[in-house]
């Protein structure tokens, strides 16, 4: 059974960092395109990054571009998130997602791309 686990979510200042994990269990992320999304209240999910088999293959929205760093370690089987100089715009509920598609070698920010998903972690960023 695939389980992914997202962690590392909370409150943080304007300005401020953190930095998302999505561990998988079942699934081994090394081979899959892994995506995060994020979804605000009353709003649609969004895709804003993902990763593929091949590294070069790295995908981030116009609205973290430059502030988000998506990051692979297969030793710990874990995709991360590091997201830097937060505004209030980037609160939500951040989830990944594994997808299969084409061997996992390309990902998109598209959510019907996508297999496996987490149960989210809240981010708040507030002063």
């Amino acid at each position: 059974q695939v389980q992914l686990v997202e962690s590392g979510g909370g409150l943080v200042q304007p300005g401020g960092s953190l930095r998302l994990s999505c561990a998988a269990s079942g699934l081994t992320l090394e081979y899959v395109g892994v995506g995060w999304f994020r979804q605000a209240p009353g709003k649609e999910r969004e895709g804003i990054s993902c990763i593929g088999r091949v590294e070069r293959t790295i995908y981030y929205a116009e609205s973290v571009k430059g502030r988000f760093t998506i990051s692979r370690d297969s030793a710990q089987n874990t995709v991360y998130l590091q997201m830097n100089n937060l505004t209030p715009e980037d609160t939500a509920v951040y989830y990944c997602a594994a997808s299969e598609l084409a061997g996992g070698l390309y990902c998109s920010g598209s959510v019907q791309q996508y297999d496996y998903w987490g149960q989210g972690t809240q981010v708040n960023v507030s002063s």
